[in-house]
C-alpha cells in the first residue's frame, strides 16, 4: 500500500478538522465553498429574490444551492459545467463546455432573451502540479468566464470570479476594469489562509 505524502496527510487532517466542512455536512451543502459565496453575498448583496444568474463551473453544486435559496422562486439560476451535477431544486443545469456553440445555444434558449443580473464562477482547472502551467490554465478559464459575462450580463450587472494571485493577476484585473465600473477583491473567511485564491468582484457592467 502506498504511503501518503506529508502534504496529503496535512490536507486530510485539515479537511477532517475543518469547521466549514462540518458545517456544510450539517447544513446540507455539497461543499465548504458554499460559505464563501454566503459571506460575499452578505457583504455585497449580489443575489436577492428575483435575481437571474449563471453559475459557471458549477459542480458539485454548492454555489448553485446557495444561489437558488437566495434568488427564490421569483429568480432563476442557470448552472453550467463539463462535469455531471446532481439536480438542485430551482436550478436549470446544462452539462457541457460553455465555449461550444451547442451548449451556448441551449443556455440562450433557456434564458429566453432575459439578460443576466449576475455571473458567478468558482472554477479551477485540473491541477497538474506545475505552478506555471496551473496558473496559466486558471487564467484561461477566468478569461472565458469574463467573456461570457461581458456577452450575457445586462448593463449594470455584476460578475464574481475566483482567481489565483500570481502571474497574470494584474492583467486580468485590468481586463475586468474595462468591462465593469469597479473591480474589488474579496477574501472570505471560508477561503483558507494558505491559499492564493481570491475573488474579484466586477460591479456595474458598462
Amino acid at each position: 500500500m502506498s504511503v501518503r505524502s506529508k502534504s496529503s496527510k496535512a490536507w486530510l487532517n485539515e479537511h477532517v478538522n475543518d469547521h466549514y466542512v462540518h458545517l456544510a455536512q450539517k447544513e446540507g451543502y455539497r461543499a465548504r465553498a458554499a460559505y464563501k459565496l454566503l459571506e460575499i453575498n452578505e457583504k455585497d448583496k449580489l443575489i436577492r429574490p428575483g435575481t437571474v444568474l449563471a453559475d459557471l463551473g458549477s459542480a458539485p453544486g454548492s454555489w448553485s444551492q446557495v444561489a437558488a435559496q437566495l434568488a427564490g422562486s421569483s429568480g432563476q439560476v442557470f448552472a453550467l459545467d463539463i462535469l455531471p451535477m446532481d439536480a438542485v431544486e430551482g436550478v436549470s443545469f446544462i452539462q457541457g463546455d460553455f465555449r461550444e456553440e451547442a451548449v451556448l445555444a441551449e443556455f440562450e434558449r433557456l434564458l429566453g432573451g432575459r439578460p443576466l443580473d449576475l455571473v458567478i464562477c468558482d472554477m479551477a482547472p485540473n491541477m497538474s502540479g506545475n505552478a506555471v502551467t496551473d496558473q496559466a490554465r486558471s487564467f484561461y478559464l477566468c478569461e472565458l468566464a469574463l467573456d461570457f459575462a461581458a456577452n450575457h450580463l445586462k448593463t449594470g450587472g455584476n460578475f464574481l470570479v475566483k482567481v489565483f494571485q500570481g502571474a497574470g493577476y494584474q492583467e486580468y484585473a485590468a481586463a475586468m476594469r474595462e468591462v465593469f465600473a469597479s473591480v474589488q477583491t474579496r477574501k472570505p473567511n471560508a477561503s483558507r489562509n494558505r491559499s492564493s485564491e481570491i475573488y474579484l468582484l466586477g460591479k456595474n457592467k458598462r
